[in-house]
This record gives structure tokens, C-alpha cells and sequence, in this order.
């Protein structure tokens, strides 16, 4: 084993034990336009991080059900994100406009 090539696996090995980045679920969004959460309804797996964008010409706030998650009036071009570490199905609407309503469902 020539001295360059030990090297490379040292170091490599030392990378994979010292704390590689660990593999997340992709990021998931959701558009606020005309009154409506597109997509309305999604499956996702634990730990994937949602992140709703208001393109709406007027504020939105979103409201989980069971009071999971609640963010601040969000006005155009503003986001919220949650990142979903425990399966089971969200339930979400807008508070300002309730009858706006989303679902989030993890797996």
C-alpha cells in the first residue's frame, strides 16, 4: 500500500467516525396563494423540515389543530418552517382566514 493511498483511507475512515453529517429528509414547501395551501395534503417521512412561503398579496398565519406548531402573521414573501419528528397526522388552517386548510400527514 503505497504511502498517499494509506493516507487517503485514514482520513477517510477518521471522517465516518468522527461525525459525517447525518442524512435528512428533503425539505418540503408549500405555497400561500389565493387563499389556498398548495400542496394541500402531504405524506411525508419523520424529520423532513416544511416550509410554507406566502405569495398571497395579503397576510396569512398558520395554526396547527392540536396547537403543535403556530407561527407569526407571515405577510407576502414571508415563510415559516417546522421541521415534523414524530409521525402522525397534522392538521393545519390559516387563523386569520380558518377556512383555509392544510394536512400533513408523517410517516
Amino acid at each position: 500500500m503505497t504511502t498517499a493511498f494509506a493516507s487517503a483511507r485514514a482520513t477517510l475512515i477518521a471522517l465516518a467516525l468522527l461525525g459525517a453529517p447525518a442524512v435528512q429528509a428533503a425539505d418540503m414547501q408549500i405555497k400561500i396563494d389565493n387563499f389556498t395551501f398548495t400542496p394541500e395534503t402531504i405524506e411525508i417521512p419523520v424529520g423532513t423540515t416544511v416550509k410554507w412561503t406566502n405569495d398571497d398579496d395579503i397576510p396569512h398565519a398558520l395554526a396547527e389543530s392540536e396547537r403543535r406548531f403556530k407561527s407569526q402573521a407571515l405577510d407576502t414573501g414571508d415563510s415559516f418552517s417546522f421541521t415534523f419528528t414524530t409521525a402522525g397526522s397534522y392538521t393545519y388552517f390559516c387563523s386569520l382566514h380558518p377556512h383555509m386548510k392544510g394536512m400533513i400527514i408523517v410517516k
